[in-house]
């Protein structure tokens, strides 16, 4: 069998998209795995497929596999890269374009060649929704990590998130504390960990670990569960200037109940023919 597919990024977040609006390609978790090694396969942290919506109101749908070929709700990374593939493709003629994908309905708007603006809902921070097992709601919790207290928040944008403010990026043990709270018992469905510095108002920096992946140059989501965090803190503004591994987003939450707006790049790197 032959497959074809489209290798693309977003600030380094890499994937393969492949068009499975005829629901022809089943992909298992072994496939998957050998496909994104980067030494013997193609080489991505996502997996997206593009699939036909049975609702009239919406484009398409979407699914996004990990490398490790466990699948996921959400990608802001992802979401960008699959709105371009649909402009490039020539599946799609219009800059407003609806996608839905396990759990949520995404809006996106193409702007140029690049850029996409991307309506990513309401944040949710109740543990119920993340899921997180503790007994009461807060602002803020702790875990121990090798006798060290960590202070951290939590947050949904369709996908979990673990939102950890530090003063040194560099120095900071991600992939050990990453796995760690990643794994951790208290997520049932396991979370991504955004470490997050704070610069001023106006910006933050940050380094992610995202569950069955591991230190991605960035994650869409990520960036915005951190801004929602600080903005519930009150520690930022509205318009906040996410700055990653990979690159920069744009994140605008007027909090509340309000829906997180994210602007970004994806880009086209080449297509592929797979063979299975």
């Amino acid at each position: 069998m032959k497959i074809k597919f489209a290798k693309m990024h977003a600030l380094g977040n890499d994937f393969i998209i492949i068009n499975n609006i005829n629901k022809n390609f089943d992909f298992k978790n072994k496939v998957i795995k050998k496909l994104s090694n980067r030494y013997t396969g193609i080489g991505f942290d996502q997996l997206l497929l593009i699939e036909t919506s049975l609702n009239k109101d919406i484009d398409f749908n979407y699914r996004i596999f990990n490398c490790d070929g466990s699948e996921v709700e959400q990608c802001g990374n992802g979401v960008r890269c699959i709105a371009q593939y649909l402009r490039i493709k020539k599946l799609i003629y219009k800059k407003n374009i609806c996608v839905s994908t396990k759990n949520r309905i995404i809006y996106l708007k193409i702007l140029n060649k690049k850029e996409v603006i991307v309506n990513m809902g309401i944040p949710l921070f109740n543990p119920k929704d993340i899921p997180f097992l503790t007994k009461k709601i807060k602002n803020n919790y702790k875990i121990y990590f090798q006798n060290k207290c960590i202070n951290f928040s939590v947050v949904s944008l369709g996908n979990p998130h673990c939102v950890i403010q530090v003063k040194n990026l560099s120095s900071i043990s991600v992939l050990s504390i990453g796995s760690f709270i990643s794994k951790n018992k208290l997520f049932p469905k396991k979370i991504n960990v955004i470490f997050m510095k704070y610069i001023d108002t106006n910006t933050i920096k940050l380094r992610i670990f995202e569950r069955g992946v591991g230190e991605t140059n960035a994650c869409g989501s990520g960036a915005c569960a951190a801004v929602a965090v600080g903005i519930k803190k009150k520690i930022l503004s509205k318009k906040v200037k996410v700055n990653l591994v990979g690159g920069n987003i744009d994140v605008t939450w007027e909090g509340n109940n309000k829906d997180l707006f994210m602007k970004g790049e994806a880009n086209y790197i080449y297509d592929g023919i797979i063979t299975l």
